[in-house]
């Protein structure tokens, strides 16, 4: 029996499947849909990712809100109770506090029970970027290594975790501050897609465009293509905001080009898709540098 638990939250956007068979424990964050708050389960008990991205589409008006240190305090002493230390994997200090309650959480748990070793990790990463990191940490963990040695692990590697992602609607990045109100107009009228990634920080950042859907999905699998560390050998992650048929196709596109083998896809959840949108194709793996 392992000698400590992973923690982590549901920006994880990890399947319920996944979260089942790798033992995780996964926090569920709030988002908001027209004045009302639901639980970003894994299993999506309070409110599918498919009616989710319908509701955005009808134009519900949605938020994310802010997170609870107790929360995470009552769900990692229960694991201290029982005798485990706590690894805590958390959503990207660039993009969110959540990583700073659990930080806040994780020292005072550390004071109380002292023989015991609670330890909250950055992953600098969203959506099945961290799912990815806390997928990779949760196999070591199966494979014996110790809390110590994944933690080191984690730190040593996070930031060779790479995202691309683009969208498809680019008013979600304009009611972020990511893009200005011209820009989305502009960008819209002449079907331009953004291409951006995660940075060392942690940051959501811009970094190229293209015109056309299918042009946008090929640029992250070029992406990978130049950076990838032996590809074929890699689990590659995608997630999509509702386009399963995009998400597709860049699997399709990972295996053809670079013989990967391995490909988990799932939706980005409400939290992250409440500032993505509908449309958000995301591709994760291991790279030389972000």
């Amino acid at each position: 029996m392992n000698d400590f638990a992973i923690v982590t939250d549901s920006s994880c956007d990890l399947p319920e499947e996944t979260v089942r068979e790798l033992g995780l424990t996964v926090l569920p964050l709030t988002f908001i849909i027209d004045g009302k708050e639901y639980k970003d389960y894994p299993d999506g008990r309070d409110m599918q990712p498919a009616e989710f991205y319908a509701r955005m589409r009808k134009g519900a008006l949605c938020k994310t809100s802010a997170v609870n240190v107790e929360v995470f305090k009552d769900s990692i002493e229960k694991l201290l109770i029982q005798g485990k230390d706590v690894l805590c994997i958390s959503f990207s200090s660039g993009l969110s506090n959540t990583y700073n309650a659990a930080k806040i959480a994780c020292g005072e748990l550390a004071e109380k029970y002292a023989e015991r070793k609670v330890f909250a990790v950055d992953s600098l990463s969203a959506s099945l970027g961290q799912g990815l990191l806390v997928y990779l940490a949760a196999k070591k963990m199966q494979a014996g290594e110790n809390i110590t040695q994944v933690r080191g692990w984690l730190e040593e590697n996070k930031l060779h975790l790479c995202h691309w992602f683009t969208v498809d609607d680019l008013d979600h990045l304009k009611r972020g501050g990511r893009i200005s109100a011209a820009a989305a107009l502009v960008g819209t009228m002449l079907n331009i897609k953004p291409v951006l990634h995660v940075d060392d920080a942690g940051h959501l950042i811009p970094v190229g465009k293209v015109r056309g859907r299918r042009a946008s999905l090929d640029a992250l699998v070029n992406h990978m293509e130049q950076t990838a560390i032996e590809p074929a050998g890699q689990t590659v992650f995608i997630s999509h905001g509702d386009t399963s048929g995009d998400a597709g196709y860049v699997a399709s596109e990972v295996k053809r080009r670079m013989g990967v083998k391995n490909v988990l896809i799932n939706y980005v959840g409400p939290v992250i898709g409440t500032h993505s949108g509908p449309g958000t194709v995301a591709l994760f793996f291991l790279g030389t540098k972000r």
